[in-house]
């Protein structure tokens, strides 16, 4: 069993039994499997939208973090239109200076329409508020955890 703690920017694979992890605050983290969960592979988003030249390889990026998640499932034979997600994160991590649409609420909306566009089917969103969230999966049958820690 290998664990993965993903940092800001990082994207990993793993096959049943290992363990993928990470903290958000108003990043969001994506995962996406294969319907019988014997592979997974997570994000943790901190920018949404195209980078620029100088950063059009950096996985920080949703599109450049989303594409290396397809090409990580396409090594492993599987299409990521086949695969279900779980998208987590998003928080306002300034609530007393934004009570509208802060960093989180971009990612999330980002994310969701990725999602959207390319018919993949969220099983599960822990998504909003102003908790930093701890997310834990070990690729198998079960579901990430998710522990909210309280902001302040």
């Amino acid at each position: 069993m290998a664990v993965y703690e993903l940092m800001p920017g990082d994207v990993a694979l793993g096959y049943a039994g290992d363990q993928l992890k990470t903290l958000l605050g108003s990043c969001v983290s994506v995962i996406l499997t294969d319907p019988r969960r014997t592979v997974g592979v997570m994000s943790h988003i901190v920018h949404v939208g195209r980078p620029n030249p100088a950063n059009q390889h950096n996985t920080a990026y949703g599109s450049v973090a989303m594409a290396e998640m397809v090409r990580l499932l396409h090594s492993t034979g599987f299409s990521p239109r086949s695969c279900h997600a779980y998208v987590v994160g998003g928080g306002n991590m300034f609530p007393n200076l934004y009570t509208h649409h802060h960093v989180g609420a971009n990612n999330v909306d980002w994310v969701m329409g990725y999602m959207e566009h390319h018919k993949i089917t969220v099983l599960k969103e822990d998504l909003g508020g102003s908790a930093y969230r701890k997310l834990l999966w070990t690729v198998g049958p079960g579901e990430p955890l998710v522990e909210a820690v309280a902001n302040g």
